[in-house]
């Protein structure tokens, strides 16, 4: 099974990097752009787990390089060409985010005495914090876009407008939702990975 995922991780990656090469074979910045820092954030995990001693674990890196992988494919036309397709990576990269919160809130629930958290909490914790950074994102998306245009320059990033910003904040809490009820068991190994890091063991 970890084999399997490390294989499907690497060709998801090579595959994003055919991405890059499509934008700029076609001087399209805003593939070119989207898959390169795409690619950069697959590599994440392996440096957590090489700088820092935390094992995340081949299908946690599976599941970030998958939601990179179906964002970057997106930017070749298949959020116009395909309705429900921002509304997939908009949940996929959600649960990354939901996960990642999960991992580090928990991992800081063990470590100490003096915070405790229960399970509700957290929940709506997760999909408060998922919803933070969609937020962040849409600013990101409509800023990106104004200072492009200003500059003369073509926007990296697709924007639709506030209703589908709307639409889209939706999914992020679906994303968040989805790991709060059923990734959060999963996530322990790598809470307890981080708080060992905490412990200095």
């Amino acid at each position: 099974m970890a084999r399997t995922a490390r294989a499907l991780v690497h060709a998801l990656q090579a595959l994003v990097a055919l991405v890059f090469a499509a934008g700029v074979a076609t001087r399209n910045p805003s593939v070119a752009v989207n898959a390169l820092l795409g690619l950069l954030v697959t590599f994440v995990p392996n440096a957590l787990e090489r700088d820092h001693g935390v094992v995340l674990g081949p299908l946690p890196a599976l599941w970030v390089t998958l939601a990179v992988f179906l964002h970057s494919v997106g930017m070749l036309g298949l959020y116009d060409s395909v309705v429900w397709w921002d509304h997939l990576t908009h949940t996929f990269s959600a649960g990354v985010v939901a996960g990642a919160a999960y991992a580090v809130v928990h991992a800081v629930d063990l470590h100490t005495d003096a915070i405790y958290l229960p399970s509700p909490f957290v929940g709506v914790l997760l999909v408060v914090v998922t919803l933070g950074f969609g937020v962040l994102w849409e600013t990101a998306e409509f800023v990106a876009r104004d200072l492009a245009t200003l500059l003369g320059f073509r926007p990296v990033l697709v924007v639709y407008g506030v209703e589908d910003a709307i639409v889209d904040l939706a999914y992020d809490a679906l994303g968040g939702l989805l790991v709060a009820w059923f990734g959060t068991a999963r996530l322990d190994r790598i809470s307890r990975e981080i708080e060992g890091r905490l412990q200095g063991r």
